[in-house]
């Protein structure tokens, strides 16, 4: 069962790298079939298994004999360990399920908005309905931890969606520029959806706690120093903020609660 759900993790894994590919371009994932994206020729089934034809291929197109990214490898095999880890730890569940898909788009919603700076709705919207169906499932299976309820769903997506878009309003109103793009404010609306109200503003603060450190240790430092090497004004670089959004609703979907407690606790004490 636990190689099953890697298979199948893997192979959504290859269906979510045409979605990061396509969607940004505006460009259906249908059709037409997967093709290289230099000689644009078809590729055949027997070269398009996750992970095992890239190997096989050395990552090469078996057309043009281009290089062929390492992401495509690399998100079906996260994804496919992301659908395993689910699996042991819930089990044959709809739980491990609904968790599974949850990661799997914020995964890619994470790499669309690292390669792009766009949030597709089709991610966004595709989770916004997954998650405010599950709850309603969940109440009939019994199976309802660690989502929201169908209330705190509505709920939780309204309040996040709020938030981030009054977030992203002061932001301009300071900068006097886009602080915020609309696909924010969806992806806060299906993070909202899956953990309720309480965890979805959560989620932005560990968003923005995670955007800190990433930017004043890593990304302002490498820019300054490129900006040193050529001779150029340091200007501070556009921070894809979905990038740092969908890791932590993961993060506050499954400890968001436990987080909250003991940050009562620590206030009380």
């Amino acid at each position: 069962m636990s190689v099953y759900f890697f298979i199948v993790g893997a192979a959504i894994g290859s269906f979510l790298n045409v979605c990061i590919s396509r969607w940004p371009a505006e460009l259906s994932v249908v059709s037409p079939r997967s093709r290289c994206p230099r000689c644009e020729k078809p590729i055949a089934w027997y070269d398009n298994i996750p992970i095992v034809s890239w190997l096989v291929l050395r990552g090469k197109c078996r057309g043009c004999g281009l290089p062929i990214s390492v992401q495509y490898p690399f998100i079906e095999l996260v994804t496919g360990l992301i659908w395993l880890a689910c699996y042991f730890e819930w089990g044959p569940s709809l739980t491990a399920l609904r968790v599974a898909v949850g990661a799997t788009i914020l995964l890619g919603i994470a790499v669309t908005d690292l390669k792009h700076y766009v949030i597709p709705d089709g991610f966004t919207v595709t989770g916004f309905l997954f998650a405010l169906v599950m709850p309603i499932v969940a109440v009939f299976v019994g199976d309802e931890r660690p989502f929201a309820g169908p209330w705190d769903a509505l709920i939780g997506a309204c309040a996040s969606a709020g938030l981030i878009a009054i977030v992203g309003w002061l932001g301009e109103v300071a900068l006097k520029k886009e602080a915020m793009g609309q696909g924010d404010v969806t992806l806060m609306a299906f993070v909202g959806a899956m953990v309720g109200p309480a965890r979805g503003l959560l989620t932005v603060f560990v968003a923005a706690a995670i955007a800190s450190v990433v930017f004043v240790f890593l990304v302002a430092p490498i820019g300054w120093l490129r900006a040193r090497a050529k001779g150029e004004a340091f200007e501070l670089p556009l921070v894809p903020f979905g990038v740092f959004l969908a890791p932590a609703g993961l993060l506050t979907l499954l400890w968001g609660n436990a987080l909250i407690t003991w940050y009562l606790g620590t206030l009380q004490g």
